[in-house]
């Protein structure tokens, strides 16, 4: 079968792919890339591997080492090695920036009467009563809280 995307491997890529797999620090995924892309190099002379052979080396379907080569030739090195990003995420976030403001505002102003402070669920109470959302969890309140460093404490 006629290689469509073919990996050409600069001497400074290859140095640092290298050293990825060597150090082994970097995650599964992107060690496992950086020896398809090593094992698929077809160099100057073209002595490259086969997807087949790749796959067979490392354990992987052929689809995989296809879609990596695909990634670097379209996209570049960085691309090939991470994750590729969702075009279209399964769920759209509760809060916005604005609606995130809100809870701010909420939880740092004063604890509802008979309170001493506010709580994650009291929180999600106040923001569907206030409306800024239909419904939301005591959880996803209290991911938004530390994504912006603020506690209740």
């Amino acid at each position: 079968m006629k290689k469509v995307f073919i990996v050409r491997l600069t001497e400074e890529e290859r140095l640092q792919l290298e050293a990825l797999v060597r150090k082994g620090k970097a995650s599964a995924l992107a060690i496992a890339r950086a020896r398809i892309l090593l094992k698929a190099d077809q160099g100057e002379k073209g002595e490259g591997w086969t997807d087949a052979e790749v796959a067979e080396a490392l354990n992987i379907a052929p689809k995989t080492v296809f879609n990596v080569r695909q990634r670097w030739v379209e996209e570049g090195l960085e691309a090939a090695l991470s994750r590729k990003k969702q075009d279209c995420p399964s769920r759209s976030r509760k809060l916005d920036g604005e609606a995130e403001a809100k809870l701010v505002a909420t939880c740092c102003g004063p604890a509802p009467k008979g309170r001493a402070r506010w709580t994650l669920r009291l929180l999600a109470d106040k923001l569907v009563e206030l409306e800024v959302v239909d419904s939301i969890s005591p959880e996803t309140v209290r991911c938004t809280l530390k994504k912006m460093q603020l506690s209740l404490g």
